[in-house]
Parts: C-alpha cells; sequence; structure tokens
C-alpha cells in the first residue's frame, strides 16, 4: 500500500514539475517576446498610393506586426503650416481612413514627426527662416530658439495627435550633425557642454509630448553620445537604439542607457547605408536582423521596429543664387519597398521565432515557395543576390583589389543568373531581381566609361567606342519595366522623377561623348 501511495505522489510531482516547468516557459517566453512588433515607413520621398499604404498595413497585421511607425513628413497636410506639404500630399480624410482601416487591423499608428535634425523639408521654406541652425544648410533647428520651436512644433504635434489615437509620438531626434554650430549654439556647448545643448532641447519636446498626453519616442543615438542628456527627461521617455549591423557601443556607451530606466526598443533597417538604386547588400540586412533581434530579446527590449529609409535623409540644395535655395534632392535615392518582399517576409520570420534566422536557409525555402525555384537555383539565387556588394567612388571600387571592369562583370553574372532561372510562379515580385539588377549593370558601364573618359591619356578617338557601349544599354526597356512593376505603388510624376534621377548619369555622358565623337 505505502508503496502504491508514494508511487502516486511521485507521479503527481512528475505532472506538477512538468506544468510548472511549461508554465514557466511560457511565461519566460512572453517576457522575452516583444510587446511592440512594429515597421517605420519612410516617405520623405517615394510617396506610396494611398491603396498601396492600406495594401501593404493588411500584409503587416496578417503577419503579427501591431505597429506602424509612419514618418510623414511632407505627405501630412498640416492646417496651421500648409506651406509644410508637398506636391504629393495626402488629403486629411485619406490619413484619417487610413489610421481608421489601421485600426480595424488593429495596427497602432505613431505618428513621427521629426522635430530637430532632417527637417530641411520644413526649413527650406523661409517662413521659418529664425529657426534654422545654420542658414546654409537647412537640416536643423536651433535647440537656442527654443520659444519659436515650441511654438511651430506644439502645431505640429496637436495636429497629428488630432488625426492619430496612438499613446505614442515620435519626435525623432537622430543625427543632429549640426550641434553648435550657430554663435549661440557654439557658446552654451562651450559653457555648459554638447550634452546639455543637445539635452535641454529633447527635454522640452518630450515635456510637450507629455503635456499633450502622449509618451514620447525618441532615436537614441545622440543620447548614446551624451548620456548626460538622459538625466532630466520624463520617465514616459521611450528610446530606440537603431543598430544596423555594428556593434552596441557604436554611438557612445550602451550600459549607459541600458541602466537609465528608460524604456527601449529596438531598430534594424532593410534598405539603409550603402544601399542606393545600383546597390543593394541583401546580405547585410539579413544578418543584421540574425545578430540584432535575438541580442534585443535578451537585452530585455519591449519593442522592435523595422526601418525601411527610401534615402540617407541628406539633401543636394537646388539654388536659384547664392542665398536662394529653390528645392532640395535626396543625394541618396534607394529602389522602392516594393521590391524588397523577400526582406519585409525574412523581418517577419525573425520576430516570430525565438531562434536566430538563418539567411541561407530563409532564402532557399522562399525561393521555392514564391517562385518555384529548384534547390540549385535557389542556392544560385542567394549566391547572386550577395555576390560584390560594393560601391564605386571617384573610379574607385570600395574593396581593394576590385576594379570597375570586375564589378561590371560581377553585374553582368548576377543578371544573366537571374534571367536563367525557371520562375514558375510570384513571376512579378520576381521581376523586380531582374531589374535591379539590371539597373545596377547599367550603372557600372557607365561608371566603366567615366573612369575611361577620366583617366589621363584619354583620346578623342576613343569617344566613338565608348558612347557605342553606351548606346547598347536597353534604358528605355528598364524605364518601362521600372515604371510597370511600379504603377500601383507611386504616383506616376514619381516614377519619372525617379527615372530622370536614376539616368542622369547616363543622360550626361551620352550627350558629352556625343558631343566629343562629332567634334572635329
Amino acid at each position: 500500500m505505502n508503496k502504491r501511495i508514494n508511487k502516486t505522489k511521485w507521479v503527481f510531482a512528475l505532472v506538477w514539475l512538468i506544468a510548472t516547468s511549461y508554465a514557466y516557459a511560457q511565461t519566460s517566453e512572453q517576457r522575452n517576446d516583444f510587446a511592440i512588433k512594429g515597421f517605420h515607413l519612410d516617405l520623405r520621398i517615394q510617396v506610396m498610393k494611398m491603396p498601396a499604404l492600406k495594401e501593404f498595413a493588411l500584409r503587416l497585421s496578417k503577419n503579427g506586426i501591431n505597429t506602424l511607425v509612419m514618418e510623414w513628413e511632407g505627405t501630412y497636410p498640416f492646417e496651421k503650416h500648409a506651406v509644410i506639404a508637398n506636391k504629393y500630399a495626402y488629403s486629411r480624410a485619406e490619413v484619417k481612413s487610413f489610421i481608421t482601416y489601421c485600426d480595424s487591423l488593429k495596427i497602432d499608428v505613431i505618428p513621427l514627426q521629426q522635430s530637430f535634425g532632417h527637417v530641411e523639408y520644413i526649413l527650406k521654406n523661409y517662413r521659418y527662416k529664425a529657426l534654422r541652425e545654420d542658414q546654409k544648410d537647412y537640416s536643423q533647428v536651433n535647440p537656442m530658439k527654443e520659444a519659436l520651436c515650441k511654438a511651430l512644433f506644439t502645431d505640429l504635434y496637436t495636429d497629428l495627435i488630432s488625426t492619430h489615437k496612438s499613446k505614442y509620438f515620435h519626435i525623432g531626434g537622430d543625427e543632429t550633425y549640426l550641434l553648435g554650430k550657430s554663435p549661440e549654439s557654439k557658446r552654451k556647448a562651450d559653457s555648459l557642454g554638447m550634452g546639455r545643448l543637445y539635452g535641454d532641447y529633447i527635454k522640452m519636446l518630450c515635456e510637450l509630448v507629455v503635456s499633450l498626453g502622449k509618451k514620447p519616442v525618441v532615436w537614441a543615438d545622440i543620447a548614446l553620445k551624451y548620456p548626460d542628456a538622459l538625466k532630466s527627461l520624463p520617465k514616459e521617455t521611450i528610446f530606440i537604439d537603431w543598430n544596423y549591423g555594428w556593434e552596441l557601443d557604436r554611438f557612445g556607451d550602451h550600459e549607459k542607457l541600458m541602466k537609465s530606466g528608460f524604456e527601449i526598443w529596438g531598430s534594424p533597417a532593410l534598405r539603409s547605408s550603402p544601399d542606393n538604386y545600383f546597390l543593394t547588400d541583401w546580405e547585410k540586412h539579413f544578418n543584421n536582423m540574425k545578430v540584432f533581434i535575438p541580442q534585443g530579446r535578451a537585452l530585455g527590449y519591449k519593442g522592435m521596429i523595422m526601418t525601411s529609409w527610401s534615402t540617407s535623409g541628406i539633401y543636394s540644395p537646388i539654388a536659384e543664387s547664392h542665398s536662394d535655395i529653390m528645392d532640395l534632392h535626396a543625394i541618396r535615392r534607394v529602389y522602392p519597398l516594393s521590391g524588397f518582399n523577400l526582406l519585409v517576409d525574412a523581418f517577419f520570420k525573425a520576430l516570430s521565432s525565438k531562434q536566430a534566422i538563418a539567411p541561407a536557409d530563409f532564402v532557399a525555402n522562399y525561393a521555392a515557395d514564391k517562385y518555384g525555384l529548384s534547390a540549385s537555383e535557389a542556392k544560385q539565387f542567394w549566391n547572386a543576390l550577395k555576390l560584390a556588394p560594393y560601391e564605386v567612388n571617384q573610379g574607385k571600387v570600395s574593396k581593394q583589389g576590385f576594379t570597375v571592369k570586375q564589378l561590371r562583370d560581377s553585374a553582368r553574372y548576377v543578371l544573366n543568373a537571374f534571367r536563367s532561372f525557371k520562375v514558375n510562379k510570384g513571376q512579378k515580385e520576381y521581376a523586380h531581381y531582374v531589374l535591379m539588377a539590371n539597373i545596377r549593370y547599367n550603372y557600372l558601364v557607365c561608371m566603366e566609361v567615366e573612369s575611361e573618359l577620366n583617366r589621363q591619356g584619354f583620346d578623342k578617338k576613343q569617344a566613338g567606342t565608348l558612347l557605342k557601349q553606351l548606346l547598347e544599354l536597353n534604358v528605355s526597356e528598364v524605364n518601362a519595366e521600372f515604371a510597370r512593376l511600379n504603377s500601383h505603388f507611386l504616383y506616376d510624376m514619381e516614377i519619372a522623377e525617379e527615372g530622370r534621377l536614376r539616368n542622369f548619369r547616363y543622360l550626361d555622358l551620352l550627350a558629352r561623348l556625343q558631343k566629343i565623337n562629332n567634334t572635329p
């Protein structure tokens, strides 16, 4: 009898232990999961049509994303500051409809209003001339003009809050390159330090957000650089530690941020430097997700927001005269988000799995499932995607030992490989890879021609040969394919503008060589 009782007790104890362990594991998983699973949309350039925007939100919702950070920039129709809105601005009805739609999908839409740096689109308008930190570089407000800035951003914040329902409000605050540039800012920085110059202004913005009933969200890079700026901020402040594939201490002592007591979210990227129209570093973005998302989970970050930058946020002025800037053009433009479904789905996978994503395996499975590629083709596809993602600057390749000609040959190999695979499904999505490879190949031919034109011993008699190389490129075909693949995504005017800027070097070289070739 005693043996039977002891056996029964042992069985109950074992069951209790298993159940407790399972419950602990579940609770532990929940503790280590992200409450905020988000995506950031950058509308500074490449403004998505509203149907495409809603279609993307639906896709996010179906894949577990509960937060969307909207960097509306000039696409938001401010009422008191109508001059800020650009030619692609949505109507207020469209914005409200989009927020309502996201609400029905249980997606929280957080407005992002840059309020320190990256405000060229505001400061280029001379109505705001007095707020500029520098009268030639319009990228940043002067933190010493606190009263003027507070009045402006009170208006902008209040307007955005009137159309958004989120309890969070993102004020930006990253990459304040001009800190201490103006005489008054320099005096404060020299007297009290850069941390106080930055921190006092950010404190004012965060307190403004809190006074409006919201929680302020701030990019963490400058706070990492000047940790004394953290001391006086409202306890409600949330920092986003953006990391695109580097050590945690890149911007400063990461441990100080961790010990600050503020809630922290993480942020990788699927489009960032050195990406542009002619280069996408696919492997870098996969490795960024592979490393940083598990790292953020282990650090106890409460959220993970994927960024997707259409531009670096640095602009080149188009000037009417030495003192009057007509417009600003983004100096780095990236292929539209429409071509990056592979990386978007990889983010979904990385968020939903407790194991680090395995890039090669993910790409192989994706290529098989989405495009019907064979196992060997899927492997070749991944190898082609990550082949030689090097830049060309002033005629030199960023990878030592590589020539422009070798880089051009690698691009031609990739283009031919993408064209050779037997794609049985998802042809329209797959066509973006072919197009991107074609754009890169055409660009590298131009760079090779330009390099030869710059050669010290260049002979005008060679102009005809170089001209022939350019004329053999399928630029018109590429432009038509770009329009076909992105007509649902971008406005017609945008497609035309993207083509003009993407082909600027080609058209310039063409005209110059035609002139040289036809001149006796």
